[in-house]
């Protein structure tokens, strides 16, 4: 069954806007698609899917759109909606656009040169090329060009993963549960999860498997005083609360009111009432320095350039310079001075970010510790050891989604000695 003829035009008309690179391209595809409500859903999601697939291959069909006939958003709006609907779905496709779309899917896209093979900007290819070698900066490169699969985390508060399993399989939902976080479930597809029951009964969350283990790794248990620093709309926060079995104090803070907002419907679907959504204006604002020294666990998933998800978010890349990395390396070592202030003696302190790079990770960790005699590094061996959680790793938690199908994170865990 062919898609509305509006599909092609309207790709090519976001793609308009979204290849400006002035904002997230989810938030500028969910504005488009409000103004735009003639769009049926199966039209909407391929305007969505062909407009990833663009920014996952940009500088590919940038080259590959050098032929062909029309302008030249149309021929990349084509490509990334012949990549994923193919183009025998499109109806409006001329059958010249129709031969040039078939004649551009017999190239080989391993014989291409290697920066148009990895779709990553120059500076970041460069880092990755240095770092890792050739082999396995392809390796990575392509896994991060790949869609992400779907991963839920279940309430552990009041459900058992088996039970939402077997709820998923009457809908009937294909998933299996993920190989690393004992509460988390992969969907290979994407369904409508808003009308599930189990949704609105507040079982099941979206949240990475990645993302989950950062939350698993706090170890945050009953009856504690626990921070999520940079708390967002609150996926880990809802993770946290629910290990403290809904007990003890649980402190979301952000710095952005509109994200904190997001966090309430969720909070009232888990059930929690443990949990305290605090807005601050800055990491040293009075609500924290109350708190100086008398938390017991606190996590920073700090502020970072997001290049580990580039599954989910593919422009990321082409939004982040070497530039936005260097400012966010200021504001990461910062955010994490800060919040280690509130950590007690005895507690736990966790610095994670969802990125690849070396100066936003082990470098911030290793430059926390020559600055704080009172903290020691608790190696990631031990952490996951005690959390029985069965992955290989050594002094820090490296996610990567070619080796661990998660998106890609980092964390370090500190204890303060004294």
């Amino acid at each position: 069954m062919r898609l509305h003829p509006a599909v092609i035009g309207a790709a090519e008309e976001v793609l308009r806007e979204v290849m400006r690179f002035t904002g997230p391209a989810d938030v500028t595809l969910s504005r488009y698609f409000k103004e735009h409500p003639k769009l049926g859903s199966r039209e909407r999601n391929a305007v969505a899917e062909g407009v990833y697939a663009v920014l996952r291959n940009k500088l590919a069909y940038a080259s590959f759109s050098e032929s062909g006939q029309g302008s030249a958003m149309r021929r990349i709006a084509l490509l990334g909606l012949g990549e994923t609907v193919g183009a025998d779905a499109l109806a409006g496709l001329s059958e010249e656009e129709a031969a040039w779309l078939n004649r551009i899917a017999q190239i080989d896209r391993q014989s291409l040169p290697i920066n148009l093979r990895t779709n990553m900007p120059q500076w970041l290819l460069d880092k990755l090329l240095a770092r890792d070698g050739e082999a396995a900066a392809l390796a990575l490169a392509d896994a991060l060009n790949r869609p992400a699969p779907l991963d839920l985390r279940v309430n552990a508060l009041n459900w058992k993963r088996e039970d939402v399993i077997a709820e998923l399989a009457k809908a009937p939902i294909v998933c299996e549960p993920t190989p690393y976080s004992p509460i988390g479930i992969r969907v290979p597809k994407k369904p409508a999860l808003q009308n599930l029951p189990l949704f609105k009964d507040g079982a099941i969350e979206v949240q990475d498997e990645g993302s989950q283990l950062l939350a698993l790794i706090l170890g945050a248990k009953r009856g504690e005083m626990v921070v999520d620093f940079c708390a967002g709309a609150g996926g880990k926060t809802l993770a946290l609360g629910a290990a403290m079995r809904n007990t003890g104090r649980l402190y979301a803070f952000d710095v952005s009111e509109k994200r904190l907002a997001k966090l309430k419907p969720r909070l009232a679907r888990s059930g929690l009432s443990n949990v305290h959504p605090v807005v601050i204006a800055h990491e040293n604002d009075a609500k924290v320095k109350r708190l100086v020294a008398k938390i017991d666990r606190v996590l920073v998933d700090a502020p970072c350039s997001g290049l580990g998800t580039l599954r989910r978010n593919p422009d990321m890349k082409w939004r982040q310079t070497p530039e936005t990395v260097a400012e966010l390396t200021v504001k990461q070592a910062s955010i994490l001075a800060s919040a280690s202030r509130l950590v007690k003696p005895g507690g736990r302190l966790v610095y994670a970010t969802c990125s690849l790079l070396d100066e936003e990770n082990e470098a911030i960790a290793q430059q926390f510790l020559a600055a704080n005699d009172s903290f020691s590094l608790l190696p990631m061996r031990d952490v996951l050891a005690e959390q029985k959680i069965a992955l290989e790793m050594q002094d820090y938690l490296k996610l990567l989604p070619q080796v661990h199908q998660t998106d890609g994170f980092f964390a370090a865990v500190f204890v303060r000695n004294k």
